[in-house]
């Protein structure tokens, strides 16, 4: 699989300078970390799921979440188990590509459980997401998903979810990330991102972000990612990805304050309609989001609804600029440092301190392209979105 590989050749030719890599479920941990996008999440209640897993990959997923845990009732959890066990034996029945499977448990029980029933199909599987994940339950989990691995003989991930409010109240936040660092480094080989779970986090405050708002507006929401970040999330090789927050919103509500989407990016006629549908649909608070995900050390998304997908790749995709940049910091005669001048004359480059930036932006360039020089988001989106 590959981002924007549900368009043709022809139309990603025309995109980017340089084109995503293709990857599938056997590639290395740090390019799958890194090309997870948009993870799409289901409900595993859903009786054509198979079917469902095939249409969004056939629209650019390359990562999914079947869930069991919040987004299904509590009396639907034996079956919802039973129909992902049917379900993994239609996918292993397809040829067609499938995107990175993963389930979203309740219990640690469920992951040896749920793979000794998948059997055969497990091949399908890529990992569990882990919910509520702190120090003792996160042992529990990770064990089970290392005996689950050896039973089966079939390389399993974990994501673990960072929602619990001892993460969030101020008086045991830092002893209980000093406790996630210390059972996720145990596991490190396993633990493919962190994911953080924000709708947990204004729960335990009765809060809930409008559309008009990202949750970085959120003081409290926004000192934890911060807090996340300072010690999950460092570049000296100690770190992890960590993944975006939900965004909540897909239908139209009434709005309070101005559209936060520039006009600029969107001049001429059809572009104009973009960013009307855009506004419409409330996916400009969404646009900011990302982009302050990003500025603030997150890479990817969790995402609940089809129409987040395709702007969440679009932002991901480096842009020439940006490419231009990375590289001339990593240029081998670079290495004893020094200050240079961007190439589109914009900009201070230095090297030392950019370094990790630049590495960061590479990676990023190879699973999600590098935009020509004058393609931007605009179009990058218009062609994902095109069926």
């Amino acid at each position: 699989m590959r981002h924007f590989g549900h368009i043709p050749p022809v139309a990603r030719e025309r995109l980017f300078f340089k084109e995503p890599c293709a990857f599938d479920a056997g590639s290395s941990p740090e390019v799958l970390s890194t090309a997870l996008g948009a993870t799409l999440y289901s409900p595993a209640t859903r009786p054509r799921l198979a079917d469902d897993v095939l249409k969004q990959a056939g629209r650019g997923v390359v990562s999914m979440v079947l869930c069991l845990e919040d987004s299904i009732d509590d009396a639907e959890v034996t079956g919802a188990e039973a129909n992902l066990v049917r379900q993994f034996a239609e996918i292993a029945e397809r040829t067609a590509e499938m995107p990175l499977l993963f389930i979203r448990v309740r219990e640690p029980e469920q992951i040896t459980d749920l793979v000794k029933r998948l059997g055969d199909s497990a091949q399908w599987l890529s990992g569990f997401v882990l919910p509520k994940f702190t120090a003792q339950r996160g042992e529990q989990f990770l064990q089970a998903l290392a005996e689950a691995e050896s039973a089966s003989g079939h390389r399993l991930f974990a994501m673990p979810v960072l929602e619990s409010p001892e993460l969030l109240h101020l008086e045991s936040r830092a002893e209980t990330l000093r406790g996630i660092a210390r059972t996720v480094d145990r596991y490190r080989e396993r633990v493919l991102a962190l994911r953080l779970g924000v709708t947990d986090f204004c729960s335990a405050y009765g809060l809930r972000r409008s559309p008009d708002m990202t949750a970085y507006d959120v003081q409290i929401v926004s000192s934890v990612i911060g807090d996340v970040v300072n010690v999950l999330g460092r570049s000296d090789g100690t770190g992890y990805t960590i993944t975006g927050p939900v965004w909540e919103y897909f239908r139209l509500q009434e709005r309070m304050f101005k559209p936060q989407l520039r006009r600029s990016p969107f001049m001429g006629r059809s572009a104009d309609e973009l960013r009307t549908a855009l506004i419409e649909h409330d996916l400009d608070g969404l646009l900011r989001e990302i982009e302050l995900d990003r500025a603030n050390g997150l890479l990817g998304k969790t995402c609940i609804h089809p129409s987040h997908v395709q702007p969440v790749h679009a932002l991901s995709v480096v842009s020439h600029e940006e490419y231009t940049d990375a590289q001339d910091i990593l240029r081998p005669e670079r290495g004893g440092g020094g200050v240079l001048r961007s190439a589109y004359t914009n900009k201070m480059n230095e090297v030392k301190p950019h370094r990790a930036w630049a590495e960061r932006t590479l990676r990023r360039a190879e699973v999600f392209g590098v935009a020509r020089e004058d393609i931007g988001f605009v179009e990058l989106l218009a062609a994902g979105l095109a069926d």
